[in-house]
C-alpha cells in the first residue's frame, strides 16, 4: 500500500514559480512511476509530467514542455514538480499517483490547489 500526500500549492502571479511535493510513505518499488496530473473547474484530469522511479526517465505532456521539471528524491520518497512560467491555465488541483510502469496508477493523494493569477 501507498499512500502520497501532495503539498506546495498556492496562489502565484502570471510568470512566477511553484514547487509541489508528492511525499510517499510506503514502499515505492523500482517498478513504479510516479506521475502529476491537474483538473480545472469543469474539466477532465490531464495529464502532466511522470518519472520512472528506477532511473528517473521523465516525460512531459505537450502544455508543460519546457517551463515544468519532475524530480525525484529517493531517499526522501519524494517527487517534486517544479512549475516556472506559471500562466493562468495552469490553474487546477494537482495530483501525483503512483503506479507500476508497465499498467495504470493505483495510487492517488488529494490534491493540492494552485492558482495562478494575471
Amino acid at each position: 500500500q501507498v499512500q502520497l500526500v501532495e503539498s506546495g500549492g498556492g496562489l502565484v502571479q502570471a510568470g512566477g514559480s511553484l514547487r509541489l511535493s508528492c511525499a510517499a510513505s510506503g514502499r515505492i518499488f523500482s517498478t513504479y512511476k510516479i506521475g502529476w496530473f491537474r483538473q480545472a473547474p469543469g474539466k477532465e484530469r490531464n495529464f502532466v509530467a511522470r518519472i520512472r522511479w528506477r532511473d528517473g526517465t521523465v516525460y512531459y505532456g505537450d502544455s508543460v514542455k519546457g517551463r515544468f521539471a519532475i524530480s525525484r528524491d529517493n531517499a526522501k520518497n519524494t517527487v517534486y514538480l517544479q512549475m516556472n512560467s506559471l500562466k493562468p491555465e495552469d490553474t487546477a488541483v494537482y495530483y501525483c499517483a503512483a503506479g507500476r510502469v508497465d499498467s495504470g496508477y493505483e495510487y492517488w493523494g488529494q490534491g493540492t490547489q494552485v492558482t495562478v493569477s494575471l
